[in-house]
């Protein structure tokens, strides 16, 4: 093979080892919650329209630039190893032209990771001009720095242990709210962020009732068990349970413990949730720090639900 079509001379590469297990490493990049945070070169945003995190599992985004330029991205997963490997690549009709597979590895090293990003282009002219139209080679080395701020974050600041509290107004009956919290096949409907669905849930809705949700961001994609205790319970006005999210194997990541009281006034439902989370594994981190979004996003989701049984 000629060097210059080698896989080594149609690549851009970087490596970076960073302080936390792979297993958080590695989640940062399952879900556009976190993959918003650090995505693209610095002073980019992105809104995502769609993300299917599977092999053959679709990621259509806009990276919104500084300069107000939008930049159409339309990814599609080759494979996806937990929590060692994935490999992607861009649909030129749907990337701006754009034509080139990424690999990232994930190897954990005395719990550290070392990440390694290879992006392959079609050729060694399709990387000089990308890297010469959009700066490819820096922006590669800012979005992994930016990966690393954003997990530097979680060790910082998010801790092992966490406490919200989120109030809202529902233009509903109390009643109506309560039992969109307590009868399963209501509670399937919103629980969990944006993307997810519950293909099992499960709550027995009397003091010391068995909770077990499973949330999945696609069909066919990974699942996120869950299971829980009702502590208290008073209709219409107080709920108090418990959650415990675990792994593919069903091990305890957290404990989550939260609590919902509901007003009524002027025909409306005045809900504050507060919720105390306990971290039982390092990816604990992650999770609790997505609490308050995860949480706001399921109580939009509750919202439109109530809305359209108005």
């Amino acid at each position: 093979m000629d060097a210059r079509n080698s896989d080594d001379a149609r690549a851009l590469v970087t490596t970076r080892i960073f302080d936390a297990p792979r297993a958080l490493v590695f989640e940062a990049w399952t879900h556009p919650n976190h993959l918003s945070h650090w995505w693209g070169p610095i002073g980019f945003s992105i809104t995502t329209q769609a993300f299917d995190f599977r092999p053959g599992g679709e990621w259509r985004l806009v990276m919104h630039g500084p300069d107000g330029r939008d930049y159409q991205n339309h990814i599609i997963f080759d494979e996806i190893v937990v929590p060692e490997r994935i490999a992607f690549h861009h649909n030129p009709k749907g990337s701006m032209g754009v034509d080139h597979r990424t690999f990232a590895t994930f190897e954990e090293i005395g719990g550290k990771t070392k990440l390694t990003m290879s992006i392959v282009f079609s050729s060694v002219e399709e990387k000089e001009r990308v890297v010469r139209e959009y700066g490819a080679a820096e922006g590669l080395e800012q979005t992994v720095g930016r990966l690393g701020d954003y997990i530097a974050g979680w060790e910082r600041n998010a801790g092992l242990e966490k406490s919200i509290t989120i109030s809202r107004v529902f233009k509903a009956p109390r009643q109506l709210v309560f039992q969109a919290f307590t009868d399963p096949k209501h509670l399937a409907q919103w629980w969990g962020p944006n993307g997810y669905t519950c293909p099992i849930c499960e709550f027995d809705a009397r003091p010391g009732g068995a909770i077990r949700i499973h949330m999945q961001a696609s069909e066919g994609g990974f699942s996120h068990p869950m299971t829980g205790t009702v502590l208290e319970i008073a209709p219409p006005e107080r709920l108090v349970f418990t959650a415990v999210p675990g792994d593919a194997e069903n091990k305890p990541l957290a404990e989550v413990h939260t609590t919902v009281i509901l007003l009524e006034k002027d025909g409306a439902t005045h809900l504050t949730l507060e919720a105390r989370g306990k971290g039982l594994a390092p990816i604990a981190r992650m999770m609790l720090a997505g609490m308050n979004e995860g949480w706001s996003q399921s109580l939009d989701r509750l919202e439109g639900l109530l809305g359209s049984k108005r």
